[in-house]
């Protein structure tokens, strides 16, 4: 991987979406990784930035461990431009993480604007990409809430297994109080159900209950359960690199046409 190059202009434009639950499980970093590279493939530029410690999605879209990570941007040591990574994928670029970043929740606890940092990094050190995708922690933590700060919209990930919804009420009211505190405009981009089983009749009772509760803001999009999909990370690619022609593949590039659909960019271009 190398830096990448930005013209420094923040896109009026740019759609900042944060990918959280806390629970874990649910496909949060499979979906942040593809759905990116889903983007991409659909002529976005994106921009992927990893919040959690595990750093799955570091590991997963290939960075090599060298160079700043989000541990520095947060702790204001290093731009954001400069921390950031270009994945083999084109229009797919990375602020990756490393396990120093759990150090950051400890160590920005006294400071009073802990919460507002990421924000802060993005506005003093704009990019170019059209969408910034967050990968949050599978916890409501400092940093999830950095995300929320920082975000345009919450996109919810939900697997389609017993209790799916467990949870997902208080993460709703974290959003009422971020909303109250900091950021006034965050919305639901919506809730896209994951690891999909059709043999399963549980699955398609969570998919009615998801959509009963949700309403309109859940996706179409269903990500069925893929083992394409859980292999791709091991290999440091996204679905579309492994295997485009997979079940998970074409349903991460139908997501994405329909989040492009819902922010009115038409200018998708189908792939495989």
């Amino acid at each position: 991987m190398f830096h990448v190059k930005h013209s420094g202009e923040l896109l009026k434009n740019q759609r900042v979406i944060a990918i959280a639950n806390q629970k874990g499980g649910v496909g949060k970093t499979t979906t942040v990784m593809n759905l990116g590279a889903a983007l991409a493939a659909c002529e976005q530029t994106v921009l992927v930035l990893d919040l959690d410690p595990q750093c799955n999605c570091s590991s997963g879209l290939g960075w090599s461990g060298d160079g700043p990570s989000s541990y520095e941007v947060l702790e204001g040591l290093v731009p954001m431009r400069e921390a950031l990574a270009a994945t083999r994928f084109p229009g797919l670029d990375l602020l990756p993480a490393r396990r120093d970043l759990v150090g950051a929740e400890v160590e920005l606890l006294g400071e009073s604007d802990r919460s507002e940092r990421l924000r802060q990094a993005l506005a003093s050190s704009p990019t170019d990409h059209r969408w910034v995708l967050i990968d949050c922690p599978p916890s409501l933590g400092l940093l999830t809430l950095n995300a929320l700060v920082a975000a345009d919209a919450v996109l919810i990930p939900i697997q389609c297994e017993y209790f799916a919804l467990e949870g997902v009420s208080e993460l709703m009211r974290t959003l009422d109080r971020v909303r109250a505190a900091w950021n006034p405009e965050l919305a639901v981009e919506g809730a896209v159900l994951t690891l999909y089983d059709d043999r399963v009749s549980l699955a398609r009772q969570v998919v009615d209950e998801v959509r009963r509760f949700f309403g309109e803001v859940a996706f179409a999009t269903i990500i069925p359960r893929n083992v394409r999909l859980a292999e791709a990370p091991s290999f440091g690619k996204t679905i579309l690199e492994y295997d485009i022609r997979s079940r998970g593949a074409q349903a991460y590039l139908s997501l994405a046409e329909e989040l492009l659909r819902r922010r009115g960019t038409h200018e998708a271009v189908r792939v495989g």
